[in-house]
């Protein structure tokens, strides 16, 4: 019969009504009308193709007649609001104990719903089971009615089961996870009849994500920046295809508050490894600015020092951490402890080195103490032995040696306190009255040594190993120094302006050198006597110095202060130039005493000046001798020459080579030539001639190159006559290739004149400066005679011989003679001529 009724409608009454029986006067009882199951989605969209086309075959009829039941069961459909409000117990449990949830094949809404319905068929089992009991043996019919319904109950829930099973919910495996497709069987059933599969993608190709788009709450305020301790929602890719696995059943879970429960428990620090590590922290740790950090995201601002534990709350929570506030009160009561064990311990360290501080600065306050005590009872010394001093000054018995001696004790008893207290000071005011008696009278020019010795040992006194100051200034000035100025420096000075002369420099040099050796004459008080005594004497005998009068010679009585003058001596040098040069121009090369007054003075007036005087007054004299040298090997006078080597060491070399080279070794090699040229030369009185000559030169001459050159043409000559070879005349062949130059060069100027329109002071140059460079070339010299003129054309000096140059017709007139006024036209040949031979006969 069962067989029979599966997929056929039933049009009995049975399913229209609810608790309905027959009655024993034949009539149908019931207790409520049954309500048709209102039309699903499901039947919307599959109509009779939908699975179950029954009303009493759906899974929503079942459930509706299970939730009337239920409320049939409870008392109604409608909830009795004169009741008061009633709460359910979840059950009672231990603090100490987690409460153990049951085990349901999974925690969605599926699962439940699931179990739910288990349990309502149950139920309606035992509600079935107890009405069938409830009917009459007669009543057959609704027996049967009764089994077939429940034997397709059975079958039901077989299909469900099998259906689970295809969905991969074993009966032992967890649900779907809530939110999930397989959470919902309607759309997971709909999925599937649209080809949907498991695991895969949607789309034709598959292509389409497989797990929902994740939603995340960010914090608020947070923007679409990065955001510490917010962890962003993964973005799945379509070919992520693996789906996220399912969460572990709550069976699976460990009991984690329990005694058997395996724990990693944290390491127990005592106080001494805490601050150990701690102390291993810094040193590895660099010194950071600390900066602090306001977190105001819980109810309450909290300020802290890093990011360390920033997010602590949120990772509990995140990783399902039991009992979270525990947690977090106990870490806040371990960080505390922490932190108070740290911050004892630095309070202790400071304490420590409180006391360590305190108990040095008492012992430096106990040597300071032990110091000052000392020092007042060395100051109740001293004061003892002033007060003792004071009343032999003022009684009249105090003595210069008794003074001395009194205060050399202080001085090397209490040495450090004689340098703080100045009583140096102290000294050198009672010294002072007792040196102006010892020293009344005296005449430091005559009698020097006189009071050495008690002056020293008052210096030793108040002076010692301390160097002089050489500021002027008051402020600078020691004691010794202020008792020397007020007793030594006065009678100096008397003396050295009423009695001494500054050409008898011997007393005072005697007196400054003895003291200043001694080192009992400070060097201001040196200074101060040269500058206001010694400076003004010898100014004052500079310019009344007459050397055509006197016959002392200046330096004897000058240079003798040159070491402590330095440099005031320039302003004497000024004056004694000038006073020389009034003497030196009318001074002839024969009076050798120009060179014992002017000699003495090459080093100390500066080299400029020197040449400068040489040139003027002394080169002029000393070639107008050697022009009127004569050499005579039969009977030689070396009067003239010998003048001129007397100054060999005060003239300039250079000046000295070219003098000898113009006005002596051209006459001596022209007399060396005309010898060797004459008939039967005697070469052993030659050889003797050359070497007495050469014997006359001083050493500083003969080192001299040009001078050895000069020399050795006339040994050259002497061996081409010896050889009998032709004698070269002196200067012949620089004369040819001179003369070839030099009428090139007038013709060109000749040539630059004709083409020039103004011409004339271009072709004058040219000329003069052609002569000019001849003369320099040869080593003669040539400069212009001051104030000298011929036929309105100045005259030069061309060696020894005096000349002008006539620019218009470009000719050179010669002096035939000098002192007579008679010129002729010359050569250049014969100029030279002129000057190797001295005058023409």
């Amino acid at each position: 019969m069962a067989e029979e009724a599966e997929g056929m409608d039933r049009f009995d009454m049975e399913g229209d009504f609810e608790g309905g029986r027959f009655g024993r006067d034949g009539e149908f009882y019931y207790r409520s009308r049954r309500e048709r199951a209102p039309q699903t989605r499901d039947d919307a969209i599959y109509g009779v193709f939908a699975e179950g086309d029954s009303d009493y075959d759906s899974e929503d009829d079942e459930g509706t007649r299970r939730r009337r039941r239920k409320r049939r069961k409870d008392g109604g459909g409608e909830a009795d609001l004169t009741k008061p409000v009633q709460f359910v117990s979840t059950g009672k449990f231990m603090p100490t104990q987690e409460p153990e949830p049951e085990e349901r094949p999974g925690l969605g809404r599926a699962a439940a719903a699931a179990a739910d319905k288990e349990e309502e068929e149950e139920e309606e089992d035992q509600d079935d089971e107890g009405d069938t009991e409830m009917l009459p043996a007669m009543f057959g019919k609704i027996r049967d009615g009764a089994r077939a319904r429940r034997e397709e109950k059975e079958r039901e829930r077989e299909m469900a089961a099998r259906r689970r099973q295809a969905a991969g919910l074993g009966a032992g495996e967890p649900s779907a996870a809530p939110g999930s497709l397989e959470s919902n069987s309607k759309v997971a059933k709909m999925m599937r009849m649209m080809g949907y599969k498991k695991g895969m993608g949607l789309g034709k190709n598959q292509q389409g994500i497989t797990a929902p788009v994740e939603s995340t709450l960010r914090p608020k305020n947070a923007g679409l920046g990065s955001v510490e301790g917010f962890r962003e929602p993964k973005i799945m890719s379509a070919k992520e295809n693996v789906p996220a696995p399912p969460p572990p059943p709550a069976s699976a879970k460990k009991k984690r508050w329990s005694k058997k429960a395996t724990t990693k428990k944290a390491p127990i620090l005592t106080k001494n490894e805490l601050l150990a590590m701690r102390a291993e922290q810094e040193q590895e740790e660099q010194p950071a600015v600390v900066q602090k950090v306001i977190d105001m995201r819980g109810p309450q601002a909290r300020v802290l020092t890093d990011l360390k534990g920033l997010n602590e709350e949120q990772e509990m929570e995140a990783n399902d951490v039991p009992m979270p506030e525990l947690q977090y009160n106990v870490r806040m009561l371990v960080d505390e402890a922490r932190a108070d064990i740290v911050r004892l311990d630095a309070q202790l360290r400071r304490e420590q080195e409180k006391v360590a501080s305190l108990v040095r600065e008492k012992e430096k306050v106990a040597k300071q103490e032990a110091s000052q005590k000392r020092q007042l009872l060395v100051m109740e010394r001293i004061a003892e032995t002033l007060e003792k001093v004071q009343d032999d000054d003022a009684s009249g018995m105090l003595t210069l040696d008794g003074l001395i001696q009194t205060f050399h004790g202080l001085k090397v008893q209490f040495e450090e306190e004689f340098k703080m207290c100045s009583i140096a000071w102290i000294a050198c005011r009672y010294a002072h009255p007792l040196l102006i008696r010892v020293f009344q009278g005296w005449q430091p020019l005559h009698d020097p040594k006189f009071g050495l010795e008690v002056m020293k040992k008052w210096k030793d006194l108040l002076q010692g190993d301390q160097p002089y100051d050489f500021s002027d200034s008051a402020a600078s000035m020691t004691p010794y120094v202020q008792l020397v100025s007020e007793v030594i420096l006065p009678a100096v000075r008397i003396s050295g302006t009423n009695s001494w002369e500054a050409r008898e420099p011997e007393p005072m040099l005697h007196f400054l050198e003895l003291w200043d050796n001694k080192k009992l004459l400070p060097p201001v008080l040196l200074q101060s006597l040269l500058e206001h005594v010694i400076m003004p004497k010898l100014s004052a005998a500079v310019d009344s110095w007459d050397p055509r009068r006197e016959s002392i010679p200046i330096h004897v009585w000058v240079h003798p202060w040159l070491p402590m003058l330095r440099e005031r001596i320039e302003t004497l040098c000024h004056s004694i130039r000038y006073k020389l040069s009034t003497v030196l121009h009318v001074w002839q090369a024969h009076d050798a005493s120009a060179y014992a007054v002017l000699s003495p003075w090459k080093d100390v007036f500066d080299s400029a000046s020197w040449e400068d005087l040489i040139v003027r007054y002394i080169i002029p004299k000393l070639r107008l001798a050697l022009q009127d040298f004569q050499i005579n090997p039969a009977n030689q006078k070396l009067d003239q020459f010998n003048w001129v080597m007397l100054w060999t060491s005060a003239i300039p070399v250079q000046l000295m080579v070219h003098m000898l080279e113009v006005d002596f070794f051209s006459k001596w090699q022209q007399v060396l030539y005309h010898w060797l040229c004459s008939p039967n030369p005697d070469f052993n009185e030659i050889m003797n001639w050359y070497k007495g000559w050469k014997g006359l030169f001083p050493p500083e001459l003969l080192a001299n190159e040009r001078i050895r050159m000069l020399l050795t043409a006339g040994l050259d000559m002497m061996n081409q006559a010896a050889e009998g070879l032709e004698v070269v005349q002196p200067g012949a062949r620089e004369n040819v290739g001179y003369l070839r130059a030099t009428e090139k060069r007038q013709f060109d100027a000749a040539q630059q004149a004709y083409h020039a329109v103004p011409g004339a002071a271009m072709a004058d140059l040219s000329f003069k400066e052609s002569i000019q460079a001849y003369a320099m070339e040869q080593g003669l010299l040539f400069m212009p005679r001051v104030g000298k003129f011929y036929n309105g054309m100045p005259v030069y000096e061309f060696g020894t011989v005096s000349i002008c140059i006539d620019s218009v017709k470009r000719l050179l007139y010669a002096q035939l003679q000098e002192g007579i006024d008679r010129w002729s036209p010359v050569t250049l040949t014969q100029l030279m001529d002129m000057n190797r031979i001295g005058r023409p006969h």
